[in-house]
C-alpha cells in the first residue's frame, strides 16, 4: 500500500492550481513588502521589508516555490515594474550599491525554504535558517556593496549590516509567531 502512495505522490504535478495562485499571491506580497523602505541618511542600503516577505513566502510555499516566488519578483523588477526599495526598478539596481542584497536574498529565499520544509514544527530552527539566510544574503550584500562603493568589508558592516539588525530581530520573531500558523492553514486546505 506505501508503495502505492509514494507512486501517486511521485506522478502528482508540482504546480498544481494551488500552488502557482500561492505563488502568485506571494509574489504579488513581496511586491507591496518590497518597495516599502525606510531611507536612512548615513547608508545607501534603505531598510527594506523584502526579507519580511521572504519570509512568510517560505512558511507558505516552502522552499522551491517561495525562491520561484522571489525570483519572479526579481524579473518584474528588472523589466522596469517599481517593486523594488523605494519603489524603485531596472537592471541598474542589480548593477548599483544594494544589488547585492537583491541576490543575496535568493540565497536567503532557499535556505529559509530549507529549514521551513525539512524541520515541520520546529520553530526553533525555523529562526535558524532566517538567521542563517540573512547572515548569507549580508555577507553577499555587502560584498557588492563594498566593492561598489570602494570600502572595506568592515565598513560596509558598520553602513549596510549593524544599524539594520535590531529591525531584522523583529522580523524574524514576528515570522516565528505567524509563521507556523500560516502554514498549517495551508496545508489544511490541501491540493
Amino acid at each position: 500500500m506505501s508503495k502505492i502512495l509514494s507512486a501517486e505522490a511521485e506522478h502528482r504535478p508540482y504546480f498544481t492550481t494551488k500552488r502557482m495562485a500561492l505563488i502568485g499571491v506571494m509574489t504579488a506580497v513581496t511586491c507591496i513588502l518590497g518597495p516599502l523602505s525606510i531611507p536612512l541618511p548615513f547608508s545607501p542600503v534603505p531598510i527594506s521589508f523584502t526579507n519580511l516577505a521572504i519570509y512568510l513566502a517560505a512558511y507558505v510555499l516552502g522552499m522551491k516555490a517561495c525562491t520561484i516566488s522571489y525570483l519572479i519578483y526579481m524579473l518584474l523588477g528588472m523589466v522596469g515594474i517599481p517593486v523594488f526599495s523605494g519603489f524603485t526598478a531596472g537592471v541598474g539596481k542589480l548593477a548599483g550599491p544594494t544589488g547585492g542584497y537583491l541576490v543575496g536574498f535568493i540565497l536567503m529565499a532557499l535556505i529559509v525554504g530549507f529549514f521551513v520544509d525539512h524541520f515541520p514544527g520546529k520553530v526553533a530552527l525555523h529562526i535558524v535558517g532566517m538567521v542563517l539566510g540573512l547572515a548569507i544574503c549580508y555577507i553577499f550584500g555587502t560584498v557588492w556593496l563594498a566593492g561598489q562603493l570602494n570600502m572595506t568589508f568592515v565598513a560596509g558592516l558598520g553602513v549596510g549590516v549593524i544599524p539594520y539588525l535590531p529591525g531584522d530581530a523583529v522580523k524574524i520573531i514576528f515570522t516565528a509567531l505567524i509563521g507556523p500558523k500560516l502554514r498549517r492553514e495551508i496545508y489544511r486546505l490541501g491540493d
